[in-house]
């Protein structure tokens, strides 16, 4: 055991989800920072630390959800206050990393925006990025400075046990082909088959199920993935698999993005029931039957509290 940091943590804190960073903030016995994150009458950001941080290992936490780009530069700003006020560290905990679904040119003259939101947090001076269930495993690379990728697939993996989703009647399926390895962390951590929907994307949120690698018929099907945006994707795909003899299906993912009709479609699809954390905030119209919100504070408070003692975390992917 590593003796106790002789810079105080500090946790500083965005607008982007309020009742998570108290919550964290509970775990951790230690209070929010003061600090004014506001607005100047024409809309820019203003943002004024009120306590000292000098010397201090700061933690600013801050989702960059919708509206995205107001919490994108309400960070980089904070970060830019932190470091002009002598900071020892600063670690940006990001629990959902935005414009992460650009991490590759798919088509000519695209943007890499996974990049370059990593560039924008790197040198604006951010030395360390707590993420959790990044859209690729490749926007780690994307920084020179390190970079903590946690999960909230054990805990998920808990509900689905404790759910009674776990036995030989079920089997695990990735929405996407680009989704496999995420549930084949799930389908091998519970022991169950996987199965994988192939899907066409005509063009970003709309998508077409042309096939369906694996058997469902007469199993319970549990729908893995580390996002929901539209829904679209998963319920179309709940109706593939009840098409191809599945008994129910329920959905785990990482992020309740939620945008649009998703609350709707959701509501009238066959899901029995969306499970997802609350690294976005609940918005009022999420308090439906078919949408459950679990919290990720323990697991991102366990890694602040390690990464200002200097221990391991990797117990936390256990």
């Amino acid at each position: 055991m590593k003796s106790p940091s002789t810079h105080p943590l500090m946790l500083i804190a965005g607008n982007s989800n309020p009742e998570l960073w108290e919550e964290i903030s509970e775990h951790l016995g230690i209070p929010l920072t003061k600090a004014l994150v506001g607005r100047f009458s024409d809309g820019e950001i203003r943002v004024q630390v009120e306590e000292s941080v000098r010397d201090a290992h700061c933690f600013i936490l801050q989702s960059t959800c919708a509206p995205v780009n107001a919490n994108l530069m309400e960070l980089l700003i904070i970060i830019d206050s932190l470091r002009r006020a002598s900071a020892f560290s600063i670690a940006a905990v990001t629990p959902y990393y935005g414009y992460a679904r650009q991490d590759k040119k798919v088509k000519p003259r695209e943007p890499i925006t996974a990049r370059l939101v990593a560039n924008l947090i790197e040198n604006t001076g951010a030395h360390r990025l707590l993420g959790m269930d990044l859209h690729s495993n490749s926007i780690q690379g994307f920084f020179n400075i390190p970079v903590d990728h946690l999960t909230a697939a054990n805990l998920l993996c808990d509900y689905i046990y404790s759910d009674g989703w776990a036995s030989e009647d079920c089997v695990v399926v990735s929405p996407d082909v680009g989704g496999t390895e995420r549930a084949k962390y799930v389908a091998d951590r519970l022991h169950l088959p996987i199965a994988i929907i192939a899907k066409r994307r005509s063009e970003p949120n709309k998508s077409e199920v042309i096939e369906l690698v694996g058997s469902v018929k007469g199993k319970r099907a549990i729908m893995y993935d580390d996002m929901i945006d539209t829904a679209g994707s998963v319920c179309n795909g709940a109706l593939r698999l009840l098409e191809e003899g599945a008994k129910a299906v329920r959905v785990f993912a990482s992020h309740g993005i939620l945008s649009g009709e998703a609350v709707k479609r959701i509501q009238e699809s066959p899901i029995d029931l969306v499970t997802v954390t609350n690294t976005i905030p609940r918005a009022p119209e999420m308090n439906v039957n078919k949408i459950r919100h679990i919290s990720v504070a323990p697991i991102l408070s366990e890694a602040i509290r390690r990464n200002h003692m200097g221990m391991s975390i990797s117990s936390l992917f256990r």
